[in-house]
């Protein structure tokens, strides 16, 4: 079984795209052995959008293209808050269990693999992650996928707490400008007082 990760990014295409896995896979019918492969491929635009797709064929474009289609037809949007998710999410999916945080701004993707894949063209850009049990990289992104599925939109989360989407993160703050005065009293104070002691000074010489 031949095994690779890499990217495929094609300028033509509305999606970024990167190929998590691809695998020869045998069946075995009536006249012997049928060698196919089979391919598996994540696209995004990294706005919020993404999907991913798995397919086979008799020979490995034919694989990408029919798995970018099916990616394509699955695609959702994803909650994303500030450059990050809005809360934390663990799940559990064939052996795999994922675990999504969010992360403050120039934190950047600690992620790798399949995981990595899918939140980078998802267009997320500070997470932390973390992937126990299957080392399985379609069972990795799946579980990937479902957990972004599961997330809750920055409204939802407002209503369900009775806050505002600003309050809802301690990476989403608004900051109020203030009109900032000289401090004028301060400053004549000053020189009042360096006048006085000047006039002390004086009176004592004399």
């Amino acid at each position: 079984m031949e095994k690779g990760i890499g990217r495929k990014i094609d300028k033509r295409r509305k999606y970024d795209q990167i190929l998590v896995d691809v695998a020869r896979v045998t069946r075995v019918v009536a006249g012997g052995r049928r060698f196919r492969f089979r391919a598996t491929m994540v696209i995004g635009d990294r706005k919020g959008k993404v999907g991913m797709g798995v397919a086979k064929g008799a020979d490995v474009t034919s694989a990408i293209s029919k798995a970018v289609k099916k990616a394509e037809k699955q695609m959702f949007r994803v909650s994303i808050i500030a450059g990050t998710i809005p809360h934390e999410v663990n799940l559990h999916y064939s052996g795999a269990t994922v675990f999504l945080k969010p992360a403050s701004p120039g934190t950047g993707i600690i992620a790798g693999g399949g995981v990595r894949a899918v939140v980078e063209l998802s267009g997320i850009k500070n997470i932390l992650s973390k992937m126990l049990g299957s080392s399985n990289k379609i069972n990795n992104v799946r579980a990937t996928i479902l957990a972004l599925r599961s997330l809750k939109t920055p409204d939802e989360i407002a209503k369900m707490r009775g806050k505002n989407v600003s309050e809802l993160s301690p990476f989403v703050r608004v900051e109020k400008k203030k009109n900032i005065r000289p401090n004028l009293k301060g400053k004549k104070g000053t020189k009042d007082k360096k006048n006085k002691v000047s006039g002390e000074k004086d009176k004592n010489s004399n």
